[in-house]
Protein backbone atom coordinates (compact mmCIF):
# COMPACT_ATOMS: atom_id res chain seq x y z
CA UNK A 1 0.00 0.00 0.00
CA UNK A 2 1.70 3.41 -0.84
CA UNK A 3 1.90 6.56 1.39
CA UNK A 4 -0.77 9.28 0.94
CA UNK A 5 1.08 12.47 -1.04
CA UNK A 6 0.31 15.92 -0.67
CA UNK A 7 -2.50 17.37 -3.24
CA UNK A 8 -0.25 20.59 -3.20
CA UNK A 9 2.29 19.05 -5.63
CA UNK A 10 -0.24 20.51 -8.58
CA UNK A 11 -0.39 23.53 -6.78
CA UNK A 12 -0.39 26.75 -9.30
CA UNK A 13 2.25 29.12 -9.42
CA UNK A 14 4.19 27.52 -6.51
CA UNK A 15 7.43 28.86 -5.72
CA UNK A 16 10.04 26.80 -4.86
CA UNK A 17 13.40 26.96 -3.26
CA UNK A 18 15.89 24.28 -3.73
CA UNK A 19 13.11 21.88 -4.39
CA UNK A 20 11.27 22.16 -1.45
CA UNK A 21 7.43 23.67 -2.12
CA UNK A 22 6.92 27.15 -0.56
CA UNK A 23 3.23 27.45 -0.21
CA UNK A 24 0.72 29.84 1.30
CA UNK A 25 -0.87 29.02 4.45
CA UNK A 26 -3.75 30.32 7.21
CA UNK A 27 -1.04 31.77 9.85
CA UNK A 28 -1.55 33.58 12.87
CA UNK A 29 2.34 34.48 13.20
CA UNK A 30 4.45 36.98 11.05
CA UNK A 31 6.72 35.21 8.46
CA UNK A 32 7.06 35.61 4.98
CA UNK A 33 4.63 32.87 4.06
CA UNK A 34 1.65 34.20 1.67
CA UNK A 35 -1.96 34.24 3.28
CA UNK A 36 -4.18 31.50 1.76
CA UNK A 37 -6.97 32.73 -0.83
CA UNK A 38 -9.73 31.14 0.68
CA UNK A 39 -9.55 30.84 4.72
CA UNK A 40 -11.86 27.86 4.43
CA UNK A 41 -9.71 25.93 2.32
CA UNK A 42 -7.30 23.53 3.71
CA UNK A 43 -3.56 24.20 3.38
CA UNK A 44 -0.46 22.25 3.91
CA UNK A 45 -0.21 22.41 7.66
CA UNK A 46 -4.13 20.66 7.71
CA UNK A 47 -2.94 18.30 4.92
CA UNK A 48 0.25 17.23 7.55
CA UNK A 49 -2.19 17.19 10.34
CA UNK A 50 -4.18 14.82 8.47
CA UNK A 51 -1.83 12.78 6.76
CA UNK A 52 0.68 12.27 9.94
CA UNK A 53 -0.93 9.11 11.58
CA UNK A 54 -1.12 7.31 7.85
CA UNK A 55 1.90 8.04 6.57
CA UNK A 56 3.84 7.82 10.36
CA UNK A 57 3.00 4.01 9.25
CA UNK A 58 4.79 4.09 6.35
CA UNK A 59 9.05 3.48 6.34
CA UNK A 60 9.41 4.53 2.59
CA UNK A 61 7.79 7.03 0.57
CA UNK A 62 8.33 7.98 -2.92
CA UNK A 63 8.57 11.41 -3.16
CA UNK A 64 6.31 13.09 -6.46
CA UNK A 65 6.93 16.67 -6.04
CA UNK A 66 8.11 19.47 -4.09
CA UNK A 67 5.08 19.47 -2.01
CA UNK A 68 5.84 15.99 -0.49
CA UNK A 69 9.09 17.10 0.45
CA UNK A 70 7.75 20.04 2.50
CA UNK A 71 4.81 17.23 3.69
CA UNK A 72 8.19 14.82 4.98
CA UNK A 73 9.41 17.76 6.97
CA UNK A 74 6.52 18.65 8.17
CA UNK A 75 4.94 15.43 9.29
CA UNK A 76 8.95 14.43 10.92
CA UNK A 77 8.47 17.79 12.78
CA UNK A 78 5.02 16.49 14.17
CA UNK A 79 6.92 13.43 15.18
CA UNK A 80 9.59 15.63 16.91
CA UNK A 81 7.04 17.58 18.34
CA UNK A 82 4.70 14.52 19.80
CA UNK A 83 7.82 12.78 21.75
CA UNK A 84 8.53 15.96 23.15
CA UNK A 85 5.68 16.36 24.90
CA UNK A 86 5.76 12.35 25.51
CA UNK A 87 9.22 13.01 27.43
CA UNK A 88 7.98 15.90 29.58
CA UNK A 89 8.52 14.97 33.35
CA UNK A 90 4.80 15.51 33.79
CA UNK A 91 2.09 15.48 31.38
CA UNK A 92 1.82 19.04 30.18
CA UNK A 93 -1.38 20.84 30.45
CA UNK A 94 -2.45 22.97 26.97
CA UNK A 95 -0.57 25.91 27.78
CA UNK A 96 2.49 24.27 29.03
CA UNK A 97 2.37 22.08 25.38
CA UNK A 98 1.86 25.80 23.47
CA UNK A 99 4.92 27.41 25.10
CA UNK A 100 7.11 23.90 24.50
CA UNK A 101 6.32 23.11 21.01
CA UNK A 102 6.26 27.01 20.22
CA UNK A 103 9.94 26.91 21.79
CA UNK A 104 10.92 24.17 19.25
CA UNK A 105 9.55 25.38 16.38
CA UNK A 106 11.61 28.65 16.87
CA UNK A 107 14.63 26.90 18.25
CA UNK A 108 17.54 26.72 15.42
CA UNK A 109 17.08 23.68 13.17
CA UNK A 110 18.62 22.96 9.49
CA UNK A 111 17.33 23.54 6.30
CA UNK A 112 18.29 21.87 3.21
CA UNK A 113 21.85 21.83 2.32
CA UNK A 114 23.02 22.33 5.82
CA UNK A 115 25.44 19.74 6.70
CA UNK A 116 23.43 18.40 9.94
CA UNK A 117 20.06 18.24 7.79
CA UNK A 118 19.39 14.59 8.03
CA UNK A 119 17.57 14.50 4.40
CA UNK A 120 20.63 15.83 2.30
CA UNK A 121 20.12 13.29 -0.11
CA UNK A 122 16.34 14.26 -1.44
CA UNK A 123 16.71 18.08 -0.96
CA UNK A 124 18.50 20.43 -3.25
CA UNK A 125 20.15 23.32 -1.16
CA UNK A 126 18.72 26.81 -1.84
CA UNK A 127 20.51 28.64 -4.58
CA UNK A 128 21.57 31.46 -3.19
CA UNK A 129 22.72 33.01 0.76
CA UNK A 130 19.38 35.27 0.59
CA UNK A 131 16.94 31.94 -0.77
CA UNK A 132 18.63 30.30 2.15
CA UNK A 133 17.61 33.37 4.70
CA UNK A 134 13.74 33.15 3.24
CA UNK A 135 13.38 29.40 3.32
CA UNK A 136 14.63 29.23 7.14
CA UNK A 137 12.11 32.10 8.19
CA UNK A 138 9.47 30.42 5.96
CA UNK A 139 9.67 27.35 7.80
CA UNK A 140 9.81 28.54 11.19
CA UNK A 141 6.43 30.46 10.34
CA UNK A 142 5.24 27.06 9.10
CA UNK A 143 6.61 25.56 12.39
CA UNK A 144 4.87 27.91 14.82
CA UNK A 145 1.86 27.51 13.01
CA UNK A 146 1.68 23.80 12.86
CA UNK A 147 2.61 23.35 16.45
CA UNK A 148 0.14 25.47 17.42
CA UNK A 149 -2.77 23.72 15.27
CA UNK A 150 -0.92 20.57 16.55
CA UNK A 151 -1.50 21.46 20.37
CA UNK A 152 -5.43 22.48 19.19
CA UNK A 153 -5.76 19.06 18.48
CA UNK A 154 -4.25 17.28 21.31
CA UNK A 155 -6.19 19.11 23.66
CA UNK A 156 -9.57 19.14 21.84
CA UNK A 157 -11.49 16.54 23.97
CA UNK A 158 -11.13 18.88 26.71
CA UNK A 159 -9.56 17.10 29.81
CA UNK A 160 -6.51 19.22 29.68
CA UNK A 161 -4.44 15.83 29.07
CA UNK A 162 -2.82 15.23 25.34
CA UNK A 163 -5.10 12.90 23.38
CA UNK A 164 -3.57 9.07 24.28
CA UNK A 165 -4.65 8.37 20.14
CA UNK A 166 -2.37 11.01 19.28
CA UNK A 167 0.31 10.34 21.69
CA UNK A 168 0.64 6.42 20.56
CA UNK A 169 2.18 7.99 17.86
CA UNK A 170 5.20 9.54 19.31
CA UNK A 171 7.77 6.54 19.19
CA UNK A 172 6.60 6.12 15.54
CA UNK A 173 9.23 7.40 13.11
CA UNK A 174 7.95 8.20 9.50
CA UNK A 175 10.47 6.76 7.32
CA UNK A 176 12.51 5.97 10.54
CA UNK A 177 13.76 9.44 10.40
CA UNK A 178 13.38 12.33 13.09
CA UNK A 179 14.38 16.36 12.07
CA UNK A 180 16.29 15.84 15.44
CA UNK A 181 14.58 19.31 16.94
CA UNK A 182 13.92 17.78 19.86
Amino acid sequence: MPAYHSSFNEYPDMRVVGNLAVLPIKTKFRGPAAPLADPNEADIIDETLDLFRANSLFRNFEIKGPADRLLIILILFVSDCLAKIGTSRTTPNQIEATKMLNTLAVDNFPIPGDATFPLNAHYAPPGSRQDAEYLRSYLTQVRQELAARLVERLYADGTGKPSKWWMSFQKRRFMNRSLGTQ
